[in-house]
Order: structure tokens, then C-alpha cells, then sequence
């Protein structure tokens, strides 16, 4: 991702804490019949104000000693990432719980991208609509994978661990830069087999930060990929239309561009918009299972 500070990662997960298993390991979980009776598994996880996984440290608010540290957390992304395999990332909030509209919404979208592009899923491994992504793609039977933040905003406390990932699939942040090279990493293209994408749901500050640093880095060229990575931006129920209003009028100002954003982006107004320009771009057909869900999930 060139000279941006865009990451942050830390310690894996407790290898003894219960977790359930995924569909896409050798033993899957129970599967469910419909995203909207899930109950999300974050409701009721264990608070804990740090937590020290084997040899690995808490993920505390503990000030770096050396640059070092930050560097080794970088490349521990980058093995996750080559273990795991390159995919979709998906930016978002982790305060839309399973009781919001939007949470259905991104479930159904994370299962028929997955199953689309066939590849591995990206998310900040939260609660919210990240949760929504972990638990849609998992439905699709591939591979999840996620780089956690310690602590989530508006949660109080700090927890290293996720209630039913797989420790081997994700990594607790510590730092946030070291966290952002690895979602960058993640989406990156350099072989035309590679389906990956950048996809950026609702969401607040920290979403809006991670998606205008992406934007810079395709602007600017130096995210790192040698083919295109498309970009998708989710303005469901036009969440995001009075933001892409204020970019129109930073046009008008001088700012930016005429028709420069619009180059860097993919606005989409709904799941079906989404789907078919990813289909476009990959040139790819949809899957007979995804135009029924596709049919049936919310506009």
C-alpha cells in the first residue's frame, strides 16, 4: 500500500476459548435456515478488559516501545493474508446489529459475492455488519478471515478475541496502522485470476477514514496492485448520498476533479447493482443460487 499507514494487528485468539466451527473446515457448524433468526454471538461474548493469549500480549492500550513492533505486526497481516488467500474487503460499522436492516442486507450481499467471485472474505472480524459479513460468507461454505480491532467503538471494553472464528483465521489489532496495510494487502490484484474488491458498507469515522484512504491510494496509484481493484461504496437507503452531495460541491469548489471520484468508485444503491457489476467486471455469470437469493433479499 506504498507510504500510507493504513493497519494494525496483534495477537491471535485463544486457541481453548469455545468457538464454532465453519462450514468451509473439515467439521461445519449447525447451519441456519434464515439470516433474519440469527442471533448474533457478539451479544452475548465474554467482556474482558484484556486478554493475554498463550505467547502472544493483551490487547491493552499499551504504547509502542519500538517502530519494530509495528513492523512485526505488519508482516504477521501479510502471513495471515498469504495463508489465507487474497478476496473481497469489506469496510463498515460494527454498531448495525442483527435488529437493524442494513445487517440483513450484507449478510445476503457477503454470501453472493462470495459465491460470485469465489474467493476469500475480508472484514474487520466485529460486531455489526462486520458480523453480518462473517456470518454470510461462512454460509456460502469458503473461506472468512479478519483483522480485529481490540477495541470497537461504542463498546467500552477491550477483547482479543473472537466468539466463533476460528483462531487460525483472523488476528487481533493492536495497531491500527499495521491493521490497514493488511486490509490493503488483502484486495490486491496482480494476476488476472484474482477476484478481489474493496467493498464499503455504512458505517462511521473509522469507516469513512479506512474508505477516503483506499481512495487515495487507487487516486494516487500506490496501492500496490498491478491490475485494478474495484471499489464498491453501498449507499443503502442513500446512507451516503448527502456525502457524495458534499463531494459534488467540492467539485464546484476546485478541489476535486469533474468526473474524478465517479472514476475511483462504484456507487451502488442495493445488493442487485452490486452483484452485476462485479459479474461485469470479472466478467463472470451469476450462479444459479445467487440470482434466487438475489430475488429474494431486500432492495
Amino acid at each position: 500500500m506504498g507510504s500510507s499507514v493504513f493497519c494494525s494487528v496483534g495477537s491471535r485468539s485463544c486457541p481453548d476459548l469455545a468457538r464454532r466451527e465453519l462450514p468451509w473446515l473439515p467439521s461445519s457448524r449447525p447451519r441456519w435456515t434464515s439470516s433474519h433468526a440469527r442471533v448474533s454471538l457478539w451479544e452475548s461474548r465474554p467482556r474482558r478488559k484484556s486478554i493475554t493469549c498463550g505467547q502472544h500480549e493483551p490487547t491493552g492500550f499499551k504504547e509502542r516501545a519500538s517502530p519494530n513492533e509495528v513492523r512485526k505486526e505488519i508482516n504477521r497481516c501479510y502471513e495471515l493474508i498469504r495463508r489465507v488467500g487474497r478476496g473481497v474487503v469489506y469496510l463498515g460499522s460494527s454498531r448495525m446489529g442483527p435488529g437493524h436492516d442494513h445487517y440483513s442486507k450484507v449478510f445476503d450481499l457477503s454470501f453472493q459475492v462470495a459465491k460470485l467471485l469465489n474467493c476469500t472474505t475480508w472484514s474487520g472480524a466485529g460486531p455489526g455488519l462486520m458480523d453480518a459479513v462473517t456470518m454470510g460468507a461462512s454460509d456460502a461454505g469458503l473461506p472468512v478471515a479478519g483483522l480485529k480491532i481490540g477495541k470497537e467503538a461504542g463498546e467500552w471494553t477491550v477483547s482479543s478475541f473472537h466468539p466463533y472464528l476460528p483462531a487460525e483465521s483472523y488476528l487481533t489489532c493492536r495497531f491500527f496502522s499495521a491493521r490497514k496495510h493488511g486490509l490493503v494487502d488483502a484486495a490486491v490484484r496482480n494476476r488476472e485470476s484474482d477476484r478481489t474488491a474493496v467493498i464499503a458498507l455504512p458505517g462511521g469515522i473509522g469507516t469513512l477514514d479506512e474508505m477516503f484512504e483506499i481512495m487515495a491510494l487507487i487516486q494516487l496509484e500506490r496501492i500496490g496492485s498491478t491490475l485494478p481493484v474495484p471499489f464498491l461504496l453501498m449507499n443503502y437507503d442513500s446512507f451516503y448520498s448527502k456525502l457524495l452531495d458534499f463531494l459534488d460541491d467540492c467539485v464546484n469548489w476546485g478541489t476535486i476533479a469533474e468526473g474524478e471520484v465517479a472514476s475511483l468508485w462504484k456507487v451502488c444503491d442495493n445488493n442487485s447493482d452490486a452483484l452485476t457489476f462485479l459479474s461485469e467486471f470479472y466478467n463472470l455469470p451469476l450462479d444459479e443460487e445467487v440470482v434466487v437469493r438475489l430475488q429474494k433479499s431486500p432492495k
